[in-house]
């Protein structure tokens, strides 16, 4: 299994409501144009599932918690964290039509890119083995099982109505996700109290970076600023980190403390050493 989390997509804990167990899981398809250019380009897709969450998250109409579904999956065989395990769907959870089951939206629309290869269908099967692990039961039905629409999209359906069954070469494995960065709070308070003055760009802690990155996520640094070194721009996309979590005056100096740090590191994916 090839797992994105939202840590890795920047995004925080789901505001989602919570569901032990569920019928099983439904299949679900854009319903609009999709570009072919995702078949080549795995980054389009990271941008495609943002944007589909971006969408939903706007739609005040509706009130979305958060991106609808459970899980995506794309054409490069990766699962893409939604509201993750245990999370009720659709807009804010208190419809039973959606109650019934777990939602896993495959990256494919009406036209353009409308038919899943198996990479994409190997990982939609990843995404039903572990919601079944975690509450789901056994049925795996699509969207238009139970409400008057088209969706997932005649190629996806007659998947669906086939069993779901796993394509030849996706055989399931462990999820694997990326062994987390450790940053030490030591180091980089040194840089951060030492790189501004320096001339040129020097890197006197590489966690710095890691630590940039994720100031870049949070749309507090421009992202041509990660580099590594803890200038002063880096001090001050800090210090607006710091009073997002509601520190103020000195506390709110752009340099980082154990809290702060802690609370970025859980944000992004990092680990906090002293």
């Amino acid at each position: 299994m090839k797992l994105v989390t939202r840590a890795q997509l920047g995004w925080p804990a789901s505001a989602a409501p919570s569901q032990s167990s569920t019928k099983g899981v439904k299949v679900h398809y854009e319903g609009t144009a999709v570009s072919t250019k995702l078949l080549a380009d795995h980054d389009a897709c990271i941008d495609e599932w943002k944007n589909i969450r971006r969408s939903h998250l706007a739609n005040t109409a509706e009130n979305y918690s958060d991106v609808a579904y459970n899980y995506a999956a794309c054409a490069h065989g990766y699962l893409l964290e939604g509201r993750g395990l245990k999370k009720r769907t659709g807009a804010n959870g208190n419809q039973a039509l959606n109650q019934a089951h777990y939602a896993i939206l495959g990256l494919v629309g009406s036209s353009g890119l409308t038919e899943p290869n198996d990479a994409m269908l190997g990982a939609i099967r990843d995404g039903i083995d572990l919601l079944r692990k975690n509450g789901a039961g056994t049925e795996v039905k699509g969207h238009r099982d139970g409400y008057a629409t088209a969706c997932p999209g005649g190629p996806l359906y007659a998947w669906v109505q086939k069993g779901a069954p796993r394509p030849a070469g996706t055989e399931t494995k462990p999820a694997t996700t990326p062994a987390k960065s450790r940053v030490d709070l030591s180091l980089l308070v040194k840089a951060a109290r030492t790189d501004p003055p320096k001339k040129g760009a020097p890197v006197s802690y590489a966690g710095a970076k890691t630590v940039e990155q994720a100031l870049v996520k949070e749309g507090l640094l421009a992202k041509n600023l990660a580099d590594g070194h803890f200038g002063s721009a880096t001090v001050t996309a800090y210090a607006a980190w710091q009073r997002r979590l509601g520190y103020k005056g000195d506390d709110a100096d752009g340099i980082p403390g154990k809290t702060t740090l802690t609370r970025l590191g859980k944000a992004h994916g990092f680990t906090v050493t002293n």
